[in-house]
């Protein structure tokens, strides 16, 4: 395949339409924690601030500026985070990092919707991207859990 055709795979309508709907845009007003992370490599950016109760997400809000790939991962997540554990998402996180880098399954229910940037495999420079939403959320997690043990 010419690397334009493997461009417009990885772009597939699917990806494009994750990207154009995005869950829980914004910023809550009231966060237990905020962290905001980017790729060195692209610039893209999310800032994501949770609101935790017995150590599960009860409020979440994400601003996305990243590329399409980043923006249809911020999806997936936004559509799934409410209700999540720390280790849910470190699971999650760890297991697109393996779906990425190591060809390893898509990640578990109720991330699998991670499934649609397989393709993305072949684009090493957009891996940070894609990440960026599940290490925003796992940061601001265990920034929130160090805040209320203090």
């Amino acid at each position: 395949m010419s690397g334009e055709t493997d461009l417009i795979k990885l772009y597939s309508t699917k990806i494009l339409a994750l990207a154009a709907e995005i869950p829980h845009q914004g910023r809550l007003d009231d966060p237990d924690a905020t962290v905001k992370r980017r790729s060195p490599l692209c610039g893209s950016t999310v800032t994501v601030d949770v609101a935790l109760d017995d150590g599960k997400i009860a409020r979440f809000a994400q601003d996305v500026k990243a590329c399409a790939l980043g923006q249809a991962a911020a999806s997936v997540v936004g559509q799934a985070i409410i209700g999540r554990s720390r280790d849910e998402v470190e699971t999650a996180r760890d297991q697109l990092k393996a779906m990425l880098t190591e060809t390893g399954p898509a990640p578990e229910a109720p991330f699998e919707g991670l499934e649609v940037l397989i393709p993305a495999r072949e684009f090493k420079n957009r891996h940070a991207s894609i990440m960026l939403a599940l290490e925003a959320t796992l940061e601001a997690m265990q920034t929130a859990q160090k805040a209320n043990c203090a």
